[in-house]
């Protein structure tokens, strides 16, 4: 039985987008979870282990054990920072990570799976293409589990996004280190995005709605980037 729940903030929330932090805070509080924030929570480390720094991120996974050991469950409102704890950090400490990585859960999969809720009391009222995030679909292989949520809200109106499962071209410090490439990528998603006519495009990571928000605004489309989170607090 999960009675206790830790907040994992990751590094976006905390600095860019804090309404998703605290909107993922709203939908467990109103399904009678007791939220705790642990305010010694630092990054995951999944920047520093994709760019080649290992001594980083074993620190860091260290780190994150001990901050969260002894919850029930870790929720996190980011389908990476999920997947870089679920699926590195066994390795990265040998193992000894007190089974953190098994209590580490992204928002849809604790809500679906764990909880095994759908309908989380939600409204909201507008057309939604759901863009799922490389890591979410590959790594957690989190499935339909955000379609479910978002088909349980009254007032959304999902419409297909075509080539739904291409990467956006965000990938971190990919989009940085191979700025032509990602923006190419970013143009393909964001036609598919302008095709779909959705008024919304949803997602469950922020660090990809980030991506396809600025190419939005750039471009002067009035399509808004909403995560997950935000859709089921309203």
């Amino acid at each position: 039985m999960v009675e206790r729940v830790a907040l994992f903030v990751t590094c976006l929330a905390d600095t860019l987008y804090p309404d998703v932090g605290k909107a993922t805070v709203t939908v467990l509080e109103r399904l009678g979870i007791e939220v705790v924030f642990p305010g010694e929570q630092t990054c995951c480390g999944q920047m520093h282990g994709n760019s080649g720094y290992p001594g980083e991120a074993v620190a860091l996974a260290r780190r994150f054990v001990d901050v969260f050991d002894g919850f029930d469950a870790i929720v996190t409102p980011s389908g990476s920072c999920a997947a870089q704890v679920r699926e590195h950090f066994g390795d990265l400490l040998d193992g000894n990570d007190r089974g953190v990585p098994a209590r580490t859960w992204e928002l849809s999969q604790f809500l679906t799976g764990v909880l095994a809720r759908e309908d989380v009391g939600s409204t909201f009222e507008g057309t939604v293409a759901y863009h799922p995030t490389c890591h979410s679909l590959r790594l957690l292989r989190v499935g339909d589990a955000p379609l479910r949520l978002l088909q349980a809200v009254p007032g959304v109106e999902l419409v297909e996004l075509p080539d739904a499962e291409e990467c956006c071209g965000f990938g971190g410090t990919f989009a940085v280190k191979n700025a032509d490439v990602s923006a190419a990528m970013l143009d393909e998603k964001i036609a598919a995005i302008t095709a779909s006519g959705a008024e919304c495009v949803c997602a469950c990571d922020s660090s990809c709605l980030m991506h396809i928000g600025g190419g939005l605004r750039r471009r002067g489309i009035a399509v808004r980037p909403v995560h997950l989170a935000e859709i089921l607090a309203s």
